[in-house]
């Protein structure tokens, strides 16, 4: 029902603008579901986009760092709201209200914490800090700046994944590398903190002629570029996340010390690799990172032969630092991509999909530079493989093996017998959800059939149904994504089409929803009638009163003496008392997800007291997997029409009744029957517009909807579609039966209660003169009514009795005689006889 939510979000949105009067929210709710149309993400629109929010921005740099981590992360829907935010910068008019609303809430939070501030201001006066304690703190807090926080950083991050990954495998325990891996900064392979400069320097470098300044920086350079210190070049200790810098002894010659600066971030690169490949290798980083660690391990155990290698040439001494330059530039690009990649999933704390987005969205940027693409196609494949095979088990078997929440369809603990017993257990959609940050942007297109694929495939899995896909193949990461979408496409038909043959085969989805179709919308009229007849009694006295097993028994055999009882689930139908009338239960479902739901949940039912009739409605037992279509907000639904329909039978019955009544009324006298002639009519005209209602929501809208939901359910190529038929479908009887609408209701509900007033009065009235007649006392009192009668109509009354005095005194023969062709019709049937 996104109609609600719709406006849901418009009222909290002109609550958040502090907008008052005006056209009001059903102008602007009107006016956004006319105008919805789906964002469709280019990169030309998005770059344009944002370059247009840089130019308008105070601080241009802030605000396209700012989106450069946003996208590193993989937030969702970030480029639609750059897109929406340089559209509102169009809008001169509204951007200047939106700036003039965000000073004027400003204001009033600056007042709000004032007041607040002074309320407690005489008790902060007391409290103030010495200068001593001062110092102490400020020393404190330097200690934990220049302290190891980066490890201490690593180590919470570590707890929070792990903390994360226990809750949701609650039932499995996941290994963790002992803390001794950790305690030891040798086991890294990086530069070890506080061995920086070497102490048995005997002879200053800057002493020393050219030829042994180099030889001395070669040496110290082939230890740098394996993460040792040298006696010359050393690396600063870190204090975060950022690059390794070195310290480079000031008295090197300055040709050298330029040379020596081009090498150098060959090390920080290494410096940086090293890290992350121990960092990622952890358990808690997931499999994505831990391949994508083992990859870049490979190309560093390269590299390190590479300078063995140079290692060797300077024993040799035919290592100069011209050489070690020259040779070291194919490995220097390398490490640079490889450095770059690790910063940046580092930086977007990026975990399974979001890094193989990030890794495919570095491989197309690469584009023209082949070398540099191949090296980030060889790390994506490396990537991806622990990822394609928790994708190849969802798609080809709705299993989902994700231990480190790293795939983009995510699990939750929910359990399919719930759907029977709560409206609000989204089994369906909240079982498995995507998870948008996971989603590789390769696979973006096709996330929703790969969640679908899944969910299909694993509710015939869990009916005990061995699932295998006969187009099961293997999923090899490629630029080409026409290669996962065939793949997928496939997984998908295969899906779609063992899970409809299911249920509508095996599990006779149809045959149910006729069934329920019979009972709930009242297809079955002898049925009713008999159920009706039986329960009348019964439901006109207080709910508290009833006894559920009476009525139980009453529908049992009002099902076995209709035509009902041939049909196959009869025994699925029940009684159900509800805790509220039909009027709350409305408000119930249209409150859902705004404030008024609260005081609708927390309400005490006992504080009503409801009749039998107002409280009564049926239930239909569903069990797995029919629960997906027929799920309890289906049910509630179809209980509402019920309720709705129900009720106008009763009306219907009440009149009649009243029909039937009123056949008394011919033996009072006349001027009572002309005053009973406008009560006839009235009853009629109610007579006829309940019946008409009735005809017209059995008729125009139930019949004619159910026969487009017959048709639609036969084409229906997944089960997704039926969802979307079937709910379509009530959707239209609601809305079509006047239940959608609070006004329409309140009218209606209003000419039923009269209605139904109207009949009780006049059965009561018609009962009070029975029995006065029985009496012998006058059945109307002149001027009770119309005022006192005429004189025509007393003369008239008068001879009226006279004529029946007359009738009673005369014997049978004299009356015989007087009719003769009476006597002559009796004569007549005697000699028949």
């Amino acid at each position: 029902m996104s109609e609600f939510r719709i406006h849901h979000d418009v009222n909290e949105l002109l609550s958040l603008l502090r907008v008052h009067g005006g056209d009001g929210a059903e102008v602007y709710i009107d006016l956004l579901q006319k105008n919805r149309t789906p964002y469709v993400t280019t990169t030309v629109s998005a770059h344009s986009a944002k370059v247009k929010i840089a130019e308008f921005s105070r601080t241009p740099e802030d605000f396209l760092k700012k989106y450069d981590e946003l996208k590193s992360k993989n937030t969702r829907n970030l480029d639609p709201l750059v897109y929406l935010l340089s559209k509102l910068m169009e809008d001169r008019e509204t951007l200047q209200y939106l700036q003039q609303n965000a000073k004027e809430r400003a204001e009033l939070a600056a007042s709000a914490a004032a007041s607040s501030t002074a309320s407690f201001g005489a008790s902060a006066t007391a409290s103030k800090i010495s200068m001593q304690e001062l110092e102490e703190l400020r020393k404190q807090l330097g200690s934990v700046a220049t302290g190891p926080t980066w490890q201490q950083s690593l180590e919470l991050t570590r707890k929070m994944l792990r903390d994360k990954q226990s809750k949701k495998n609650s039932g499995q325990r996941l290994p963790v590398l002992p803390a001794w891996v950790y305690e030891r900064p040798a086991l890294l392979g990086d530069f070890l903190p506080g061995t920086g400069g070497s102490a048995d320097t005997a002879v200053p470098i800057g002493s020393l002629p050219l030829a042994s300044q180099e030889a001395a920086v070669v040496e110290d350079l082939l230890y740098v570029l394996v993460g040792v210190d040298g006696r010359y070049i050393s690396a600063q200790p870190l204090t975060g996340r950022q690059g390794r810098t070195f310290l480079v002894d000031p008295n090197l010659d300055l040709s050298i010390r330029e040379l020596v600066s081009r090498i150098l971030p060959v090390a920080a690169s290494y410096s940086t690799v090293t890290r992350f490949i121990e960092e990622k290798s952890s358990f808690e980083y997931g499999q994505v990172n831990h391949a994508l660690a083992a990859a870049m391990r490979t190309l560093v155990k390269e590299y390190l032969v590479l300078v063995t290698q140079l290692e060797q040439l300077q024993r040799q001494g035919l290592l100069s630092l011209q050489k070690l330059w020259f040779y070291i530039q194919p490995a220097m690009r390398s490490l640079d991509i490889l450095a770059s990649l690790a910063t940046s999933v580092d930086k977007g704390e990026c975990i399974g999909g979001a890094t193989l987005s990030l890794l495919h969205d570095r491989s197309f940027s690469y584009t023209g530079d082949s070398q540099a693409q191949e090296l980030c196609l060889h790390l994506t494949k490396a990537a991806s493989t622990p990822y394609f095979e928790i994708l190849e088990k969802w798609i080809y078997r709705g299993i989902i093996d994700d231990p480190y929440s790293e795939f983009m369809v995510e699990e939750h603990e929910l359990r399919k017998e719930k759907i029977q017993e709560d409206y609000n257990d989204k089994y369906w959609d909240q079982r498995y959800t995507v998870v948008q940050r996971q989603i590789p942007s390769f696979l973006q297109k096709m996330a929703g059939k790969v969640l679908s694929t899944g969910k299909y495939l694993n509710v015939v899995r869990e009916c005990g149904h061995d699932v295998t896909c006969p187009v099961a193949k293997e999923v090899v990461y490629t630029l080409k994504e026409r290669a996962y979408v065939e793949q997928i496409e496939k997984a998908f038909s295969y899906a779609s089409k063992v899970l409809l043959d299911f249920l509508m085969g095996e599990k006779e989805l149809l045959a149910h929803l006729r069934s329920i179709k019979r009972y709930f919308l009242m297809d079955q009229g002898d049925f009713f009638v008999h159920f009706m007849d039986l329960t009348e009694e019964e439901l006109k006295k207080p709910v508290d009163d009833i006894t559920p097993t009476r009525l139980e028994a009453l529908l049992e055999l009002a099902l076995r003496m209709s035509t009902a009882n041939t049909d196959p689930f009869k025994d699925d139908l029940k009684i159900d008392l509800m805790p509220h009338d039909l009027i709350t239960q409305l408000l119930r479902v249209l409150a859902i997800e705004t404030q008024q739901e609260k005081a609708m949940v927390h309400a005490d039912p006992t504080e009503l007291t409801l009749s039998g009739l107002e409280a009564f409605s049926f239930d239909y037992v569903v069990t797995w997997p029919l629960s997906l279509i027929i799920n309890r907000k289906a049910l509630t639904r179809y209980q509402m029409l019920f309720r709705h329909m129900f009720y106008c039978k009763h009306v219907e019955r009440q009149l009649c009744s009243v029909w039937i009544s009123n056949k008394a009324a011919k033996r009072f006298s006349l001027h009572s029957a002309k005053w009973f002639a406008g009560a006839f009519t009235l009853r009629q005209r109610m007579l006829n517009f309940v019946q008409n209602i009735q005809s017209y929501m059995m008729f125009e809208v139930m019949e004619p909807t159910w026969h487009v939901l017959e048709q639609n359910l036969r084409s229906a190529s997944n089960i997704d579609d039926v969802l979307g038929h079937h709910a379509s479908f009530l959707d239209n009887c609601l809305k079509d039966c006047m239940l959608t609408n609070p006004e329409l209701l309140r009218v209606f509900s209003k000419l039923m209660s009269v209605c139904v007033m109207f009949t009780n009065c006049l059965q009561r009235f018609t009962q009070s003169m029975k029995l006065d007649s029985e009496l012998g006392h006058p059945a109307l009192e002149p001027g009770a009514m119309l005022g006192p009668p005429t004189e025509a109509e007393r003369a008239e009354e008068r001879a009226r009795k006279e004529l029946a005095r007359k009738r009673k005194a005369e014997p049978p023969e004299v009356a015989c005689l007087a009719v003769p062709g009476r006597a002559r019709g009796r004569s007549a049937a005697g000699l028949q006889l």
